[in-house]
C-alpha cells in the first residue's frame, strides 16, 4: 500500500498554496507534516482524505486502501450514548455480512462457473469471509473500552449520552471511532488539542506500536518527535521531505541550508571570476581562444540555487507589565462544586509577584474553574484575595472561536482599540503577520492558528501585570510557540499557564500546581523537575495515579464485585463500595471474595495461555518467511495473526486489573 501525491497544485484567488508537489505516504510511515501557520497543512489532508479537489495534479490511492481523517472541527452526532456511538465504529462488519449475502445469492442463481466472472465473485466471497472471520474473533468491546479509558473516559462515562459532553470531550469520541476502524492510513489535524497529558501518551503509544501510515499535523513537539520517522514541511508551496522525526529535521535542515548557502557562494564567486576575465581580454586577440571557452563554460553552468526561506516572522513583546502588590493571588481554602460534584476543594496558596507557574492535571480536575474563580466569573467557597494594583490579561481555551467571523482581521482591532493605539493598529497587526493585504481578510478565512495570533493581539492592548492564559498554544505553529514562550519569559509581570504542553512548559515555569483528586497540590521546579521529584517518567503516570485513587473503588470493581460488597454492606452496616479490612470479613463475605479472586485468577492464566499460543504461531510464520519463498498468503497470515496476539494482549491487561482491583 502507498498513496502517490502527484504534481498537486492549489491555488486561492490567484495566490499559489502548493506548487507542484509530489510525493508518496509508504505503508509503515509516521508522517509529521510542519509548516507555518497558513502554509497549507490542513488543506493538504483534506485533499489526501478526497473531502477538497486541487487545481492540478491528482492523488492516487491503490483500490480497498482505506483512509480516517480527523479534522479540527467536526459536527458530532448528539442522539446516542458514548459507547453506541463508539459501537458503530464496527459498523462496516454488517456492511461486509450484507455484501457477502449478496455475493451468496448472486452465485445460487449463476451458472458460468468457469467465466472469470464467476471466479472473480469466489475470491471475494473468501477474502470477505476470512476478513469477517478474523474481525469477530477479536474481542470488540474490549477494545471500545481500552480506547475510552485511554483516551480519558470513565466507564461510568460510557452509557451517559454524547449531548451531555463539550466539544472537546465529543471530539475524543471520534477519535476513538477512527481508530478502532483501524484504517491503513490516519490522516489527524491537532488531535492533541482536546487532550489532556494522559490521554496524549497514551494516544503516542497507540500510534507508534498499532497504527499503519500516519500523516500528521500537531504543533506539540515532544508528541511528534516521539510518534513521527519522517517529517514533510511545507513552505512557501514547496516541501522538503526528510527521513527523520521533527527535530533531527530542523537540524538537518539548516545544515542543508548552510551547505547550499556555501555551495551558492563558491559557485557565484567562480562565475564572477570567469566573467572578469571575459571583461579583460575581450578583445585581445592572443587571448581570443581562452575567452571562447570560457564564454562556452558559463553558458553550461547549472545554476544552484538556495531554498526559498520563508523570514516572516512574529515580533511578539508584550507591554511593561504596571507594578502590583508582593501577591497577585493569594487563595485559603477555596472549594468550587457543581451540585454533588466536588471539583476541588481547600485549595491553599500564594503567588507572588513575578512568578510564572503552571497549572496541569488531567481534563476535568478544575484547572480552567480555578482560573474562573481567580476571573471573579463564577461562586466558590473559602476565600481568594487578588493584590493590590492586579489588572488580570485573560486569555480563554476558546478564545479564537469567539471572534466575529463576519468583520476584517483590522475592524476585529480597531472595534476594541481605544486613544492612541488606534493609530498603531496596522504596525501591530504587521508584527503579528497580518500586514498588507492580510489585515483586509474577514476572520472567516483564517487558518485556526491565524485566528489564536488575532485573538492574541487584543491581550496586548492593554497593559496587564498578571497574564493568565489557558491552553495558549493550541492551534500555534511551533516557530509562534517559540516566540510567544520568549515573550513570556521576558514579561516583568506574573504569569498562570494552563497547558498539557510539555516542551512549552520546559524552561517556562518556576512552579507547577497539579490539580487531581479534588485537590490542588504546589510542587517547587519547573516540569520536567516536578517529574523527576516524582520519580515518574510522564505526566501520564502522575495523572493515572491520581485517577486510580479516585476512580477504582467506582469504575474498576467488576459489577459482581459491586453486587457482593453491596450485599456485604447490608449485612455489617459499612458504606456500599468501601473495602473492609480482610479481619473484619465474615465468613460468608471471605468465600465470596476468595471465589471472585480464584474467577478473575483463572481468567488471567487463561488470557496468558492463549498469549504464549500466539506467539508460537507468530513465531512459527515468521520463521516460514525467514527461509525464503514462503507462500503467497504468508504476509495476510502474519498481519491476522499478530493482531490476534495483539488483542489477546489487550484481554490480558484488562484481565489483569480486574484480578488487581480485588485483590
Amino acid at each position: 500500500m502507498s498513496i502517490s501525491i502527484n504534481s498537486l497544485s492549489v491555488e486561492f484567488s490567484a495566490k499559489s498554496l502548493f506548487d507542484n508537489i509530489s510525493y508518496i505516504i509508504n505503508r509503515r510511515d509516521k508522517i509529521a507534516l510542519v509548516g507555518k501557520n497558513g502554509a497549507g497543512k490542513s488543506t493538504m489532508l483534506k485533499i489526501i482524505a478526497g473531502i477538497q479537489k486541487p487545481t492540478s495534479g491528482s492523488v492516487s490511492v491503490p483500490r480497498d486502501t482505506t483512509i480516517g481523517y480527523l479534522p479540527q472541527h467536526m459536527t458530532i452526532n448528539d442522539t446516542s450514548t458514548v459507547i453506541e456511538e463508539v459501537r458503530s465504529a464496527f459498523s462496516h462488519i454488517d456492511a461486509m455480512h450484507a455484501r457477502l449475502d449478496a455475493i451468496n445469492n448472486e452465485l445460487a442463481t449463476r451458472s458460468d462457473y468457469e467465466s472469470q466472472e464467476y471466479q472473480d465473485l469466489i475470491e471475494a466471497m473468501t477474502t470477505l469471509t476470512d476478513r469477517i472471520s478474523m474481525e469477530e474473533s477479536e474481542n470488540c468491546e474490549a477494545e471500545m473500552e481500552k480506547t475510552l479509558l485511554g483516551l480519558g473516559f470513565l466507564r461510568s462515562d460510557f452509557n451517559r449520552p454524547t449531548a451531555e459532553f463539550s466539544g472537546g470531550w465529543r471530539m475524543r469520541i471520534e477519535l476513538a471511532k477512527l481508530l478502532l476502524t483501524r484504517p491503513d492510513v490516519l490522516l489527524l489535524d491537532e488531535p492533541t488539542n482536546h487532550l489532556d497529558i494522559e490521554s496524549i501518551q497514551w494516544l503516542e503509544n497507540f500510534l507508534i506500536t498499532k497504527a499503519n501510515a500516519v500523516v500528521l499535523v500537531s504543533h506539540d513537539r515532544a508528541f511528534i518527535d516521539n510518534v513521527t520517522n519522517r517529517t514533510i514541511e511545507i513552505s512557501l508551496g514547496k516541501i522538503y521531505d526528510y527521513s527523520v522525526n521533527y527535530s533531527k529535521y530542523v537540524v538537518l535542515r539548516q545544515e542543508r541550508l548552510e551547505q547550499q548557502m556555501r555551495a551558492y557562494q563558491n559557485q557565484q564567486k567562480m562565475i564572477q571570476d570567469t566573467e572578469d576575465f571575459i571583461e579583460r581580454f575581450r578583445y585581445k586577440a592572443t587571448k581570443s581562444v581562452q575567452v571562447q571557452s570560457r564564454i562556452k563554460q558559463l553558458a553550461k553552468i547549472d545554476r544552484i540555487e538556495v531554498d526559498e526561506v520563508d523570514t516572516s516572522h512574529l515580533n511578539l513583546k508584550f507591554p511593561p507589565a504596571p507594578r502590583s502588590g508582593d501577591y497577585p493571588v493569594i487563595a485559603d481554602n477555596v472549594g468550587k462544586a457543581y451540585g454533588d460534584h466536588q471539583v476541588f476543594d481547600h485549595a491553599t496558596f500564594t503567588i507572588k509577584r513575578g512568578e510564572k507557574v503552571a497549572f496541569v492535571g488531567k481534563n476535568g480536575e478544575g484547572k480552567s474553574t480555578l482560573v474562573k474563580c481567580i476571573m471573579g466569573e463564577i461562586p466558590f467557597t473559602g476565600n481568594l484575595k487578588i493584590g493590590h494594583n492586579v489588572k488580570i490579561g485573560y486569555f480563554a481555551q476558546n478564545q479564537a472561536q469567539l471572534l466575529d467571523e463576519d468583520i476584517t482581521v483590522f475592524d476585529t482591532i480597531d472595534r476594541v482599540a481605544v486613544g492612541d493605539i488606534r493609530t498603531k493598529i496596522r504596525d501591530i497587526l504587521g508584527a503579528f503577520m497580518f500586514g498588507g493585504e492580510a489585515s483586509d481578510k474577514k476572520v472567516k478565512v483564517l487558518s485556526g492558528g491565524e485566528k489564536t495570533r488575532l485573538a492574541m493581539i487584543r491581550l496586548l492592548l492593554e497593559p496587564v501585570n498578571l497574564l493568565i492564559l489557558d491552553e495558549p498554544t493550541n492551534h500555534l505553529d511551533m516557530k509562534t510557540k517559540d516566540i510567544l514562550k520568549q515573550a513570556i519569559k521576558d514579561f516583568n509581570g506574573t504569569v498562570i499557564v494552563v497547558s498539557h504542553d510539555r516542551e512549552f512548559l520546559d524552561g517556562l515555569v518556576e512552579k507547577v500546581y497539579e490539580f487531581g483528586g479534588g485537590q490542588v497540590k504546589e510542587c517547587l521546579g519547573g516540569i520536567y523537575e516536578f517529574l523527576e521529584k516524582k520519580k515518574l517518567a510522564s505526566l501520564s503516570e502522575l495523572e493515572r495515579t491520581v485517577r486510580q485513587d479516585d476512580s477504582s473503588k467506582k469504575e474498576s470493581v467488576p459489577s459482581s464485585a459491586k453486587n457482593a460488597d453491596t450485599a456485604a454492606a447490608k449485612t455489617q452496616g459499612t458504606a456500599p463500595g468501601s473495602q473492609p479490612s480482610a479481619g473484619k470479613l465474615s465468613y460468608a463475605q471471605q468465600r465470596e471474595h476468595e471465589k471472585l479472586v480464584r474467577k478473575a485468577r483463572k481468567k488471567v492464566e487463561e488470557a496468558e495461555a492463549e498469549v504464549s499460543r500466539l506467539e508460537l504461531v507468530v513465531a512459527d510464520i515468521e520463521k516460514e518467511i525467514s527461509a525464503g519463498n514462503p507462500p503467497t498468503d504468508i504476509y495476510d497470515r502474519h498481519a491476522a495473526a499478530t493482531k490476534q496476539l495483539e488483542n489477546a494482549m489487550s484481554l490480558w491487561e484488562l484481565a489483569s486489573l480486574e484480578l488487581d482491583s480485588i485483590s
